[in-house]
């Protein structure tokens, strides 16, 4: 598996695609309702301090499969957030092991303290992605997000670098 910055037209474009789909978008929020990004949003978001995008490959390829990301990096409190989409849903194991890169990325490279999560209630796949890399259920949010009309809970989670066991 490797970690692949979104660096080059194709890579933007590829990972835009994947976010730009119902069943990917749904789950997610960038921040005052935005769900999809435009390749030209993603190419901005990867220019910024406070995003670590990458696309990630299966396990012994090239080919991208899916892009994982840190937002809301803060470099004083040293913390972020981690999301993640699987773009090509034949990998579905590759998600789990994308994130704990991307988390020992954050927490050597950028010197991350904690990092936190959420999921919704009825996204079983994701809670147990978050399970596998230790984060700690701690909270959720009622009925804060919303998928075809049906207001759901955001499963809150978060994870301390001191807890953080690379696989």
């Amino acid at each position: 598996m490797k970690l692949l910055p979104l660096d080059s037209p194709e890579l933007i474009e590829l990972a835009a695609d994947w976010l730009g789909k119902p069943e990917n978008y749904k789950w997610l929020d960038f921040g005052n309702g935005v769900q999809t990004l435009t390749p030209v949003t993603l190419k901005i978001m990867t220019q910024r301090e406070i995003q670590v995008i990458r696309a990630y490959t299966a396990d012994h390829g090239d080919l991208p499969v899916g892009v994982v990301g840190l937002t809301n990096v803060d470099r004083k409190f040293k913390t972020a957030s981690l999301w993640a989409v699987l773009g090509n849903k034949r990998y579905g194991g590759s998600t789990t092991e994308a994130c704990d890169k991307i988390l020992t990325l954050g927490f050597t490279e950028l010197g991350l303290q904690a990092v936190n999560a959420w999921t919704l209630e009825t996204n079983r796949p994701a809670q147990r992605v978050l399970e596998r890399l230790h984060f700690r259920y701690i909270g959720r949010q009622r009925q804060c997000h919303c998928i075809d009309g049906r207001r759901l809970d955001r499963l809150l989670y978060d994870l301390l670098a001191t807890e953080h066991e690379a696989m």
